[in-house]
């Protein structure tokens, strides 16, 4: 069985409902286990962070970077960071932002570079971009194009009951379904010494 946790922090809402649709991917895949965190609330959860066997890390866009919130549950991850606590654990990513394009991928390789300080093997969203042929649709899936991970767009003038999109909610739910999959392999993987 994979434990999958899901840290995140969402300012109005909208990147909360992305973190919801990343756990229901997470639960679509046979014997997974989600546990969505917040930010605020990480202190409690350091045990459960060290058990997972993957994290995905989650956080709006501002300004061209992580929101401050989700830095700060960063810079707190350092004790973890100094024992290795998530080294050789999977770790994705998501973002949301009011723009389409709202730098995104900044904020996307924030994560990964975290993860990587942190020894994590990093899961990427593994679909070919959506909604860039004369045929493509705004309902494809990854229909902003990301590689790195799930991306998603609210507009700003509207609560979280109206963004993500339904496609860019699919996408996060691909991504949570595809970590939680990844996870089974590498327990498979793994030499009986290293499970135990």
């Amino acid at each position: 069985m994979s434990h999958i946790a899901i840290v995140y922090h969402s300012g109005y809402g909208h990147t909360a409902r992305q973190a919801e649709a990343v756990a229901r991917g997470v639960r679509s895949s046979a014997g997974a286990v989600a546990h969505l965190i917040r930010v605020d609330e990480a202190e409690q959860h350091w045990p459960t962070l060290a058990a997972a066997d993957g994290i995905i890390f989650g956080a709006p866009t501002y300004m061209g970077s992580l929101s401050a919130p989700f830095k700060t549950f960063m810079e707190a991850s350092s004790k973890a960071w100094a024992a290795q606590a998530w080294k050789d654990k999977l770790a994705a990513g998501f973002t949301n932002s009011a723009s389409q394009n709202g730098d995104k991928l900044a904020s996307l390789q924030q994560l990964a570079i975290f993860a990587a300080q942190h020894g994590m093997v990093w899961v990427g969203l593994g679909l070919l971009p959506g909604n860039n042929t004369s045929t493509g649709s705004p309902e494809d899936l990854n229909r902003l194009g990301s590689f790195l991970g799930a991306m998603a767009q609210s507009n700003a003038d509207q609560g979280p009951e109206h963004g993500p999109t339904a496609a860019d909610l699919r996408t996060a739910e691909h991504l949570g379904r595809r970590v939680a999959e990844a996870a089974a392999r590498w327990q498979l993987a793994q030499p009986a010494s290293a499970a135990a």
